[in-house]
C-alpha cells in the first residue's frame, strides 16, 4: 500500500473505536497483534501504538503494552443504564440493519450522531455480512425559519446571533446531505431499496428520539452548556447542546409492558407529527 493511502493514528483509532462500539470487538476480547493491525492499515507499528494509546486514554482498551495485544475494556455502564449517544447508538443500529426491512425514525437537532453510528452497519453491508432488502429513514430536523432555542449566542442580538444560527444551519444541511448520500448509495452498490426523507420541525426539539424498526425507542434530553468554538469569523460564545454526549435511555418492545408502551406511544407521536408537517425539508 503506498504512502498516500495510509491511515493516520487518529483514523486507525476511529475505525477500532467503531468496531468496539458496534460489538464487533467485545469486552474482554483481545485485539489483533500490532503486526496484524499494521498490515491491515498499511502503516508502521508506531502508528498502531499511537492509535492504541488513544483508545486506552478513552477507556476503551486495557493492557496496552509492548507485549501481548490489549483487551477491550469492560464497559463503564451496566446493560440497563443510559449511555452516551456515541456509545449506545451504533450497536443498536447495527442490530436494526439485520432486519429485511430497516425503519429509522429520528427527531434531533442535526444528524451529527447518526452519521458515525451508521458507519458500522454500512461497513457490514459492504462486506456482505448484512443484507437488508429495504431501508426507510424519516428524519425530523428544525426548520431554518424558526428562532432556535439553542444553539444561541451568549450575547443576545447582533451579528453573532446570526453567525451561530448560520453555523447550525450549515451543520444541519451538510450532515443531512451526507446521511442521505451514504444510504442512497446502497441502491447502486447493493440493489437495496432506499428512501430517505427529511421534514422541518417548527420548534427546537428539547429531546432526541430514535425509533428503530418499531421495536426500540432511544430517548435523550439535550443538555445545554455554555461553550466557545473557533470559526472563520472568530470565536463564537454560545449556549449549545453536545448531542453526542446526551445519555440515551433505551426502551424495547421485548423488555416488558412499560417499555413496550413507551415504544408504541413514541411511534404514534412521531407518525402524527410527521403527517402534520407534511412538507419535505430542503437541505440548502
Amino acid at each position: 500500500m503506498n504512502g498516500s493511502s495510509r491511515r493516520s493514528p487518529r483514523e486507525i483509532a476511529g475505525v477500532l473505536r467503531e468496531r468496539i462500539r458496534a460489538g464487533v470487538l467485545r469486552p474482554g476480547e483481545r485485539l489483533p497483534t500490532q503486526a496484524e493491525l499494521a498490515e491491515e492499515f498499511g502503516v508502521e507499528r508506531g502508528a498502531v501504538r499511537q492509535a492504541l494509546r488513544v483508545l486506552q486514554q478513552d477507556g476503551l482498551l486495557s493492557g496496552v503494552t509492548k507485549g501481548s495485544p490489549p483487551r477491550v475494556a469492560e464497559p463503564r455502564y451496566g446493560p440497563d443504564e443510559p449511555q452516551p449517544t456515541m456509545v449506545a447508538l451504533a450497536p443498536r443500529l447495527t442490530d436494526a440493519f439485520a432486519a429485511p426491512h430497516v425503519r429509522i425514525d429520528a427527531v434531533c437537532l442535526t444528524a451529527q450522531s447518526l452519521i458515525p453510528a451508521l458507519g458500522e452497519p454500512l461497513r457490514l453491508i459492504h462486506e456482505g455480512k448484512l443484507r437488508p432488502e429495504r431501508i426507510d429513514a424519516r428524519i425530523l430536523l428544525p426548520s431554518r425559519e424558526i428562532n432556535l432555542a439553542f444553539p444561541v449566542s451568549v450575547e443576545a442580538g447582533g451579528a453573532e446571533d446570526d453567525a451561530v444560527h448560520q453555523r447550525w444551519l450549515a451543520m444541519r444541511n451538510a450532515q443531512g446531505q451526507v446521511l442521505r448520500y451514504n444510504l442512497q448509495a446502497l441502491r447502486g452498490t447493493h440493489d437495496i431499496e432506499v428512501h430517505v426523507t427529511f421534514r422541518a420541525l417548527p420548534f427546537t426539539p428539547p429531546v432526541k428520539l430514535y425509533l428503530l424498526n418499531g421495536d426500540e425507542a432511544l430517548f435523550a434530553h439535550y443538555m445545554i452548556t455554555r461553550r466557545a468554538e473557533a470559526t472563520d469569523r472568530g470565536t463564537l460564545e454560545m449556549y449549545d447542546a453536545v448531542g453526542s454526549e446526551s445519555l440515551l435511555f433505551s426502551f424495547e418492545q421485548r423488555a416488558g409492558q412499560r417499555d413496550a408502551a413507551f415504544v408504541e406511544e413514541s411511534q404514534k407521536w412521531f407518525d402524527a407529527l410527521w403527517e402534520t408537517i407534511s412538507t419535505d425539508l430542503t437541505l440548502s
